[in-house]
């Protein structure tokens, strides 16, 4: 694949896979910018419910960007990752849910970007680094704001301080990942979690995520006095209908993100 990202569309799940693996998955300007089309694409189409990042090889989830030249390229500026960091440019937001695959190093902007997606799924080969200090090259800090929040915070700072990394099991026993898997079932576990979102309202679903997210920072008080516009609107779905007339008789809904 010339672009280095595979996309498919299989039923209502969408895949996207980082494929360099001779590179580590790092992710180039080409990347980014195929990228950006897959998380557009996945906004857009209201036939895709969840997606699920994934990348080829066993060595590696990502190394990050790749130092050999980085960003939107073809004059357009976005963040690493094809924007969905929100490093280096503006943020790109998916309002599907995003379930990550993770393997091998995921290190930098690698971390970063499994950080980014709500479930992490992760093979038992996986070790996360913010290598930025120890080897000198720190630059915007994205990555250290998102492990400050993810992980707690001494864990977070001696990955930041010192540039170590730290292992799936660690990682697992911080919060930080779902599942952790042999690498042979990554792909299948993966799946598995994208089928069980997808079993779900995905009009529900999408506004659970966008009322979640959007007021994460906020004090408690402000977010339970916000007005959520997407829960508003599926009080009015049909799929909002098709919950009620279902659970009445003692059924599985049948939804159509309408």
């Amino acid at each position: 694949m010339s672009s280095g990202i595979g996309f498919a569309v299989d039923g209502h799940i969408a895949r996207v896979t980082l494929d360099r693996p001779k590179a580590l998955n790092s992710i180039n300007a080409e990347m980014d910018l195929a990228l950006f089309e897959a998380w557009t694409e996945i906004n857009n189409n209201p036939d895709i419910w969840v997606a699920v990042l994934s990348a080829t090889g066993e060595k590696a989830f990502c190394a990050g960007a790749d130092v050999s030249g980085t960003g939107g390229g073809a004059g357009r500026r976005m963040a690493l990752g094809g924007g969905l960091t929100g490093v280096g440019g503006p943020l790109l937001t998916l309002r599907k849910p995003l379930v990550a695959a993770v393997q091998g190093y995921a290190i930098g902007g690698g971390f970063e970007l499994a950080m980014c997606a709500d479930i992490i799924v992760a093979a038992d080969t996986t070790k996360f680094g913010i290598p930025e200090t120890k080897v000198g090259i720190i630059g915007e800090a994205g990555i250290m704001h998102r492990a400050i929040r993810q992980l707690p915070h001494h864990i977070a700072l001696a990955m930041i301080l010192t540039g170590d990394r730290i292992d799936v099991h660690q990682a697992e026993r911080y919060g930080l990942v779902n599942e952790v898997v042999p690498y042979e079932k990554l792909d299948e576990t993966a799946t598995l979690w994208a089928e069980r979102i997808a079993s779900a309202s995905p009009l529900a679903v999408q506004a659970a995520k966008d009322a979640v997210l959007s007021r994460a920072g906020w004090p408690l008080e402000t977010a339970l006095a916000t007005r959520y516009e997407p829960i508003e609107a599926y009080e009015y779905s049909a799929d909002r209908l098709e919950g009620r007339k279902a659970f009445a008789e003692k059924r599985n809904a049948v939804w159509t993100g309408r």
